[in-house]
């Protein structure tokens, strides 16, 4: 029994057990609490639930939830999730896979599910996300359920737990992870799990799942297939209203393949041009899991016909050659993979990577001693929120937040710059930040946007002169050294008002 809690195709260094109860091999199914890593495939604890049902010859039952409760739920991150449930449904019905959509129809609706779930579950396993509300949910869990509770990291390419502690730099990060990366590489998730999966729910299943859901309904077909009347039931905030981009993992997929095709041959040169849209483009679909950096990773190694081979012996942390891919692939997997892994890694331990005291000590000590700085302006989060400041091009790039759910990355930079400029202190600043991003848009709420939201405050940057009023010594940004920079009569153009 223990031997096969412990094998399996997983690596180790992924999966963690949540608390120390027993694992029951003659219980009915195998139950996959999918709450992060929202794919069916490139996904390691979809593995270790698989792994688990064929070790012990049983179903496997997935049950994604979706809570009313959450901070900033709303109609556009309920849909963007929703298309996701929508897509999964249909892709584990075509494995045999059984599959639990359930949306709360109010906050705590679904108290009571997991573990009505769980009684009968020989183990159970969740996704591992170190951020935002779900870490502690799945703590909560973890000391409720009365059986095996494991959580598997499908983070990124590196295992969180991997790094021997937190970085601060991303040049020392960096050079970590061209010494440590290559040993993980050998170790990807399945790209088609389900293919081969075909063992069904035996009836006694599908009679509890009946018996559930006459106290807890599945989602039904008119909401995840997008039916306004339906979300508009929804104790939500509605006046956040979803967004052009599709949820799920055929959006995220037809997006990668548009990058590959249009913008990666682009990136170097134009990726920072506010309209090329020479970006990815993927950040919603890996904060949601929809698709996985192995994914992303397996598809530019196929358009640039590289493999491991190629990697530069060692690592001294520089920017680019270390993969031995084109110049354009090197510049996104920097993107990709270090800063984007950096930002799971600022939240391996101490301060959640959500909140203030994140910041260096260094950056917030300037900071604070500039507090008394006179601001030229202070604005509140209302005007804020509705663009009304003196300054045009950050109001074209909040209005973009609000319309579409992101700001092109280098303006997110300066919108976050002058926050910090317009803000009372640097704590309220961060928290405004915070706000409007979590919100807004649809990368939010992930360590890689709150490892952004720190930057604009000095975190993994170093002390720049000539010391500035508010500033200090962290790095200064203004919105007329980047109109020289770039081309902004267009961008202004088109977010010129609601």
């Amino acid at each position: 029994m223990e031997h096969a809690v412990t094998g399996g195709r997983v690596p180790a260094l992924r999966r963690r057990a949540v608390n120390d109860a027993e694992v029951f091999p003659e219980r009915d199914f195998v139950l996959y609490w999918m709450i992060a890593s929202r794919r069916t495939a490139w996904n390691f604890a979809l593995d270790r639930a698989l792994d688990l049902a064929d070790a012990w010859g049983k179903p496997l039952v997935v049950f994604e939830p979706l809570r009313a409760g959450y901070p900033w739920a709303s109609d556009r991150f309920h849909r963007f999730v929703l298309d996701g449930m929508a897509e999964n449904s249909r892709r584990f019905a075509a494995g045999g896979v059984s599959y639990f959509p359930y949306v709360e129809a109010s906050p705590g609706a679904g108290k009571g599910l997991l573990a009505a779930l769980s009684a009968r579950a020989c183990a159970v396993v969740t996704d591992d996300f170190s951020c935002g509300f779900l870490p502690r949910m799945v703590a909560a869990a973890g000391r409720q359920l009365r059986v095996r509770l494991e959580a598997v990291d499908s983070n990124g390419l590196l295992p969180v737990r991997a790094a021997p502690r937190r970085f601060e730099r991303a040049v020392d990060f960096r050079r970590f992870l061209q010494n440590a990366l290559p040993e993980h590489l050998a170790e990807f998730p399945n790209a088609a799990p389900l293919a081969p999966w075909r063992a069904d729910a035996p009836a006694s299943v599908a009679r509890f799942r009946r018996d559930l859901e006459g106290r807890w309904p599945a989602a039904s077909q008119e909401l995840l297939a997008g039916g306004g009347r339906a979300l508009a039931q929804l104790p939500i905030d509605h006046g956040v209203p979803p967004v052009d981009a599709v949820g799920g993992s055929a959006a995220g997929e037809s997006t990668l393949r548009r990058f590959l095709e249009r913008g990666l041959p682009r990136y170097g040169e134009q990726r920072n041009e506010l309209l090329a849209e020479a970006t990815s483009g993927l950040s919603p679909y890996l904060h949601f899991g929809f698709v996985s950096a192995h994914q992303i990773l397996a598809a530019l190694a196929e358009e640039e016909r590289w493999n491991p081979s190629r990697l530069a012996p060692g690592g001294r942390g520089a920017r680019a050659g270390w993969w031995g891919m084109s110049s354009n692939a090197e510049q996104f997997l920097d993107q990709l993979v270090t800063w984007r892994e950096l930002g799971h890694n600022s939240s391996l331990e101490g301060v959640p990577a959500e909140c203030y005291e994140s910041v260096p000590e260094w950056a917030r000590r300037v900071l604070e001693s500039h507090a008394g700085d006179p601001r030229p302006y202070l604005y509140a989060l209302s005007e804020l929120e509705s663009a009304a400041t003196h300054d045009p091009l950050w109001n074209a790039a909040q209005r973009q937040l609000v319309r579409e759910g992101r700001i092109h990355n280098y303006l997110r930079m300066l919108w976050g710059k002058k926050i910090l400029e317009w803000a009372v202190d640097p704590r309220q600043a961060f928290s405004t930040m915070v706000q409007l991003n979590d919100k807004f848009a649809l990368d939010g709420r992930d360590p890689n946007s709150y490892s952004g939201i720190a930057w604009c405050l000095g975190r993994y940057d170093r002390p720049w002169g000539p010391r500035r009023p508010i500033f200090g010594t962290v790095r200064y940004m203004s919105s007329a050294n980047t109109a020289r920079k770039l081309d902004v009569g267009s961008y202004l153009a088109r977010y010129a008002g609601y």
